[in-house]
């Protein structure tokens, strides 16, 4: 996934140490950034763990090849720091028969896991190496497609007495 980082690094326009603020990454470099993402699934998808394993790794390196037909302008995805400020899940609250669902591998097997719970919904756990370069790219969740890179909306609703008050969506960035 080194390689992914990398590439990715390069066709970020969000980065602060691009030289040219002006810059925008060719259909070539976007491509070629979605086709080392793409490669690590289609790697996973050869031997899937399970038929929902299967079918999500599937349906990801479909989505993969849309984006590959029409490369975006620009990286749609979320920045590294959301990916660290994402909640972690203790060790203590996995079971033993949970499992990420990109790799399918137990969250247990692993003596050091580090799994990451996404704002989307409290069961969207996921290995946080395998979810990290969706996120990055696509900045959504890989099972409900939510749009994970918007920013939390505040909401003002009026309560009986009159006053605002606010309200809160389950997305942030």
């Amino acid at each position: 996934m080194s390689s992914f980082f990398n590439q990715l690094s390069q066709v970020e326009t969000d980065d602060s140490s691009q030289n040219n603020p002006h810059a925008s990454p060719t259909p070539v470099d976007m491509e070629a950034t979605i086709r080392l993402l793409q490669s690590q699934f289609l790697a996973l998808l050869r031997d899937p763990t399970s038929a929902e394993n299967q079918n999500l790794l599937t349906h990801l390196t479909e989505d993969l090849d849309e984006l590959i037909e029409h490369p975006p302008e620009k990286v749609e995805g979320v920045p590294q720091s959301y990916l660290d400020e994402l909640e972690r899940v203790p060790k203590k609250q996995l079971k033993k028969d949970d499992s990420c669902p990109i790799c399918g591998e137990n969250f247990l097997d692993d003596p050091y896991p580090l799994i990451v719970q996404l704002p989307c919904h409290p069961t969207h756990r996921f290995d946080l190496e395998c979810v990290g370069p969706w996120l990055r790219l696509n900045g959504t969740c890989p099972l409900d497609r939510k749009n994970l890179a918007k920013k939390k909306v505040v909401l003002k609703a009026k309560k009986d007495d009159g006053e605002d008050e606010e309200i809160y969506d389950d997305l942030y960035a």
